[in-house]
């Protein structure tokens, strides 16, 4: 398969992303995969737009977005993309509105259909630690996993599409205290795993993986 891997660039105060630090250390071709590694801005339609260009650039048979989740202890596959930003933008008042909707003819949620059980337990059988989850929250992250769901609906029907969350990386804790984090190495193996068990065959695993909080 011919595989698009973006990530996201530096955002808030921080002055890395592990997870774009984790693609550029990605081989080139991993299993029976090529890989094209793609930067995205941390920025609400921009970094849908970058993508979508490169869509249209090449043919892929999957993108698999990757972002930060300062606070998470695993690496995270997501389920499910949502039509709702948290995009606070001031209205003419002033007023910061919590809910922006991503797109006005979209559905109101879009599922990966990548075989997320399947890569999550890659994963932990590659001895690093990640569970399934049911929220990529509702900044710029959640903003590409729903929008590669509508370019799937509408342009790229032939795509596989999904999106994994990476924890920080310990340099990025030093001034926070119990925040948990894992090695740039451990992630990068991660991912690995997680791209490797990627197929043209996209039936997932039939194991529960829910969660009870």
């Amino acid at each position: 398969m011919k595989v698009l891997i973006t990530a996201f660039d530096p955002f808030g105060k921080e002055q890395t992303n592990p997870a774009l630090e984790a693609v550029k250390q990605l081989p080139e071709t991993i299993g029976e995969h090529t890989i094209t590694k793609l930067e995205i801005p941390t920025v609400f339609k921009e970094s849908v737009e970058v993508i979508k260009q490169q869509l249209n650039t090449e043919i892929y048979d999957a993108v698999l977005a990757i972002g930060q989740a300062g606070g998470r202890f695993e690496i995270t596959p997501e389920r499910v993309g949502i039509n709702v930003d948290d995009a606070r933008i001031p209205d003419n008042q002033g007023n910061q509105p919590i809910d922006e909707v991503i797109q006005e003819d979209g559905a109101p949620a879009y599922f990966t259909n990548m075989p997320v059980k399947r890569l999550t337990q890659a994963i932990k059988e590659a001895g690093v630690p990640a569970s399934l989850s049911n929220t990529a929250g509702t900044f710029v992250c959640n903003h590409v996993l729903y929008n590669l769901g509508y370019l799937h609906a509408t342009s790229f029907p032939h795509i596989q599409f999904g999106f994994i969350h990476v924890p920080f990386i310990p340099e990025q804790v030093i001034n926070k205290p119990n925040t948990p984090s894992m090695a740039l190495d451990t992630i990068v193996k991660g991912l690995e795993a997680a791209i490797t068990a990627l197929s043209t065959d996209n039936h997932d695993e039939t194991i529960a993986l829910g969660e009870t909080h």
